[in-house]
């Protein structure tokens, strides 16, 4: 037990240092958000010493609440209509043969080579064209394009491990394939779903590019958007602007830590037949 102690030791040597190069940005920034700009100017780096709460209290008045709704809102529609899609593009792609099952696979899982920026311009002239420019709606079509690939790849992978059996009883039980495909498959892919929901919200949540180009209203701005403003009007105000981050990226953390056991099991569960 000590002998396997002492070679485990250099692990836990490095796990350790690695937490402090990898948390202590964050513990910083949330440990500056709490100081006032005095206490900032005069001890940046020191613990803080008492909370203080007027750094978040400007961050929302000067529009972050409207910014994280905005975000809140694509991301969550974003997402959803990511699952449904590609579940339901999965479902026939893993479970069902015909004759265009893996070549409408390799259009499907091309679209990961596909440089996501190289279609701005494109994107920028068909939002022009169909009048959703400067909405959510112009982000939304985007995030759901480029979200489709790598989801369908993972969930028809995860799918297609699945027994045969299972689709079979629910078939002699009388089953149709939509009750199936609700009923039977989808609670078995849940680790997947997890994997493709999270993957997919912290890419629509921190995306920037697109924002950038296709919303140019304040009430429309999503948070990258939000933060870009805020580095502006809060350059010498650190303790503000690092409240707002620290707001901006507590979801996003909050929701790895809760379902990071199910992402890292849908990303191994389809890996090996």
């Amino acid at each position: 037990m000590a002998l396997k102690t002492i070679r485990s030791a250099p692990l836990y040597v490095a796990a350790i240092v690695l937490l402090v190069f990898t948390g202590y940005p964050f513990l910083y920034m949330v440990m500056t958000s709490f100081k006032t700009q005095q206490e900032f100017f005069k001890s940046p780096f020191t613990l803080v010493t008492s909370i203080q709460f007027g750094n978040y209290v400007l961050a929302f008045q000067k529009g972050l609440s409207s910014y994280f709704l905005n975000s809140v809102f694509i991301s969550v529609l974003s997402v959803f209509l990511i699952v449904i899609f590609s579940a339901l593009a999965s479902y026939p792609l893993s479970r069902m043969r015909f004759a265009l099952n893996k070549p409408l696979f390799m259009l499907f899982v091309s679209g990961m080579m596909l440089p996501i920026h190289s279609t701005l311009i494109p994107i920028f002239k068909l939002t022009k064209d169909l009048g959703i420019y400067d909405s959510w709606m112009a982000l939304i079509g985007p995030y759901v394009a480029f979200g489709l690939p790598i989801s369908i790849f993972i969930l028809t992978q995860f799918m297609t491990e699945l027994p045969r059996e299972v689709e079979e009883a629910a078939e002699i039980d009388g089953c149709s394939h939509r009750r199936i495909f609700w009923s039977v498959i989808l609670p078995m892919v849940t680790p997947a779903l997890a994997t493709i929901v999270i993957y997919n919200f912290i890419h629509v949540w921190t995306e920037f590019i697109f924002a950038l180009v296709l919303i140019t209203s304040p009430e429309n701005m999503t948070l990258p958007l939000g933060m870009q403003k805020f580095y502006g009007e809060l350059t010498v105000n650190v303790p503000a602007l690092m409240a707002a981050l620290t707001a901006a990226s507590l979801p996003i953390l909050l929701v790895y830590f809760l379902a990071q056991e199910k992402i890292v099991k849908g990303l191994t569960g389809g890996a090996v037949k």
